[in-house]
């Protein structure tokens, strides 16, 4: 492992680049063009999860990636192995997720001639890689290697793919580590701005608001960001990915916003004469009619990627570079308080409809899944990392489960992938073995990927998973309901006795179908090595308030009975 000349073969080196890049475990399935690798992969210090499908090493590398800050490493061989991968690493390309797949690939005088099990997997994925390479000589693997973990993690975090010949994993090679170091200056993007200057817009500002993004979390901003809202006392309002940024408990957090934000958040926005957006992309979910969005607000843009400015909203002041470095510049000229007024007005337009608690939800003998979900963060009392897949229950979750800290919620937000809660999940625990990590998860996407609970017992780790059991495809039945009349066509889905599937697995397994037997079941859960609750909710609930696609931010459909002022409005 020193820096001396070593001569290896190609996957020998492929491993010894892993272990000098600080890599300790990776996720994956063999096969036969990554074979060479694996037989090498004995000989490193290097943990191999064994996935059940090569879909959930991509996830598990994202949620080991989301939930530490480090870079997930995924594993697969050619063809099948590596098409199984795509949905994975397109989820991590839209959340901005540092993760490198390598996969194996026929020998270099085949490609081209349709042998077994070849698939163009750079061509496949170079739509949704921040960065591929094809590798088909064992010289090259150190170079590649190094390059994409440099990629990976350097900037705006991504997926990165290597694909590696079976000729260049059997060849051998004089492995130069010194030698195969990127060139991180190229790499590099110097920060510049553009516009206004930003510091006069927030001074002049008398009802500005901060819009914080996942690059809050990725940048490590989350003390800047603070300091900077309480300072200049500005109200700070939350991406789907940015929560966990600004904890929730703060007087200056109000809360979700966007398609099922939070009412008056959005309101507010509409509202604001300065949208601060820090590390977010106003992506339509967050902005509705963008013709509409925030006509009366000037709008400071701060991200990494300058690629981001202007792409969908206009903005008057652009900011490229870490938000972190970005905000402690900023600090020392932003001008103290003065907004009480503004503050004031906000907390009015919350009403009681603010309240979320377990003394104001209804109870009248259904169980709904804000019961489930605001039962589990007072049971957990916030401190548990919550792995969600996609659908009603996760935004239920983003509502009703307060996070205090960064990387405690981690969800797929951009792509919106059913079926990643499950193995991101196990990612997660692998990461940080330490914490209480929870799975949210409906029955439609559990069933995607409910093969991993293989992998979950056969790694011994202690995870614990809520599944959400309403009997449809929750969200798709919603839009049915509001836009469809109610023709449920292909929403409702059966399922197993999840309880009894756990139990087959030899994990604890539970049924919960009163408000009554949650606080219990958790209870249970915790205690036990791996455990699933299957919580039979309320079939035809639905998520308030919402924004229709396309429509102003503050056009929301409310719920129409008496829980709209207590549970979910």
């Amino acid at each position: 492992m020193s820096s001396d000349k070593q001569t290896l073969t190609g996957a020998q080196a492929l491993w010894d680049c892993l272990v000098r890049e600080g890599v300790t475990v990776v996720f994956g399935y063999p096969g036969g063009a990554i074979l060479p690798a694996y037989d090498a992969m004995l000989d490193f210090p290097i943990r191999h999860v064994l996935v059940r499908h090569e879909q959930g090493a991509t996830h598990m590398a994202d949620g080991y990636a989301r939930a530490t800050g480090k870079v997930g490493v995924a594993v697969a061989t050619s063809g099948p192995g590596a098409t199984n991968m795509v949905t994975g690493i397109a989820t991590a390309m839209m959340d901005s997720s540092p993760i490198v797949c390598i996969t194996g690939q026929v020998g270099s005088a085949l490609i081209g001639s349709d042998a077994f099990q070849e698939t163009d997997i750079t061509g496949i994925t170079l739509p949704i890689t921040k960065h591929n390479l094809l590798v088909t000589r064992a010289a090259d693997v150190a170079p590649a290697i190094r390059e994409a973990f440099a990629i990976a993690a350097n900037g705006r975090p991504g997926p990165v793919l290597v694909d590696i010949t079976k000729d260049a994993q059997l060849g051998t090679c004089e492995l130069d580590w010194d030698g195969a170091a990127p060139d991180l200056e190229a790499l590099a993007r110097p920060g510049h701005s553009m516009g206004d200057d930003p510091i006069e817009l927030i001074n002049a500002a008398r009802r500005p608001l901060i819009l914080a993004g996942h690059g809050i979390i990725l940048g490590g901003a989350e003390a800047a960001l603070q300091a900077l809202a309480e300072k200049a006392q500005i109200p700070v309002a939350m991406t789907l990915l940015g929560i966990g940024g600004f904890p929730a408990s703060h007087p200056l957090n109000l809360g979700m916003m966007g398609m099922h934000g939070e009412a008056w958040v959005n309101t507010a926005i509409q509202e604001a004469d300065l949208l601060v957006a820090l590390g977010m992309r106003f992506d339509d979910r967050v902005t509705g009619n963008i013709k509409t969005y925030a006509l009366n607000a000037k709008k400071i843009h701060v991200d990494i990627d300058p690629c981001e400015f202007n792409k969908t909203v206009k903005v008057d002041s652009a900011v490229s570079g870490s938000v972190g470095d970005v905000l402690r510049e900023w600090m020392p000229h932003v001008a103290t308080g003065g907004r009480s007024t503004w503050i004031d007005h906000i907390t009015e337009l919350k009403g009681d409809s603010a309240v979320r608690d377990i003394q104001n939800l209804p109870d009248d003998g259904h169980l709904y899944a804000a019961h489930v979900i605001n039962d589990l963060w007072r049971i957990t009392e916030g401190k548990a990392v919550v792995v969600t897949d996609v659908g009603q229950h996760q935004m239920w979750e983003a509502q009703y489960y307060k996070h205090e800290s960064p990387r405690s919620l981690i969800t797929s937000g951009g792509l919106g992938t059913m079926g990643f809660a499950l193995p991101a999940a196990i990612g997660a625990k692998v990461g940080r073995p330490d914490a209480e990590v929870w799975v949210v998860v409906g029955d439609g996407g559990f069933q995607m990927t409910m093969a991993e609970l293989a992998t979950l017992v056969q790694e011994e780790l202690d995870v614990k998973i809520a599944v959400i059991n309403n009997g449809y495809l929750g969200m798709v039945r919603q839009w049915q309901e509001f836009f469809y009349q109610r023709r449920y066509a292909a929403t409702p889905i059966s399922g197993p006795d999840f309880a009894k599937l756990a139990e087959s697995f030899g994990l604890h397994g539970a049924t919960v179908t009163t408000r009554a037997e949650v606080a219990g079941a958790v209870a249970t859960a915790r205690k036990c090595r791996g455990a699933l609750i299957d919580f039979r909710v309320e079939q035809e609930d639905s998520v308030f308030p919402m924004v229709p696609a396309g429509a102003d931010l503050d056009k929301m459909i409310r719920r129409p009975s008496p829980i709209v002022e207590t549970a979910a409005d």
